[in-house]
């Protein structure tokens, strides 16, 4: 029937009993699949990893500013990379990044979670913070009592 039709002959599930197969041009099928995948993958949203960097003597609103920044990263589902730079002798004071780093992991709870806690990388201390799960993120939606009531009356 195949070679009637100028069609493959595909076993689709060779453990069934019988073995099932179908006829199809095994070329077409392959791209076709080729093609969703395309598609598929152009849609999806990779988490890319974002980097932060703070100096040790950082000004308040200067931290405030690039924890903003980093917040609005982990809502958009990015992971981000905290960094604090030590210059000169200031690497001699590591307890100094490492409560920087935790006063930005304390503002950024909500919206992150660490997923590589705070490690000396050269004169770079780092800390990796991914998104928490959309689920937590958003409140849940309630029926508000105005609309209960009015569908009651009507």
């Amino acid at each position: 029937m195949a070679r009637e039709r100028e069609l493959d002959l595909v076993e689709v599930a060779p453990n069934a009993a019988p073995p099932v197969c179908r006829l199809l041009d095994y070329g077409k099928f392959k791209y076709e699949q080729a093609k969703k995948e395309r598609t598929a993958s152009k849609h999806q949203h990779h988490g890319d990893l974002r980097e932060v960097r703070f100096k040790v003597k950082i000004g308040e609103h200067d931290m405030d500013l690039k924890v903003r920044r980093a917040e609005r990263f982990l809502r958009e589902g990015d992971k981000v990379k905290v960094s604090v730079m030590f210059r000169g002798r200031e690497i001699l004071h590591p307890e100094i990044g490492q409560g920087l780093l935790k006063r930005v992991q304390e503002q950024l709870q909500e919206v992150g979670t660490v997923e590589k806690p705070p490690t000396m990388e050269g004169r770079f201390m780092n800390m990796i913070l991914g998104p928490v799960a959309a689920s937590r993120q958003r409140p849940p939606k309630e029926a508000a009592p105005e609309t209960v009531e009015a569908a009651s009356e009507g």
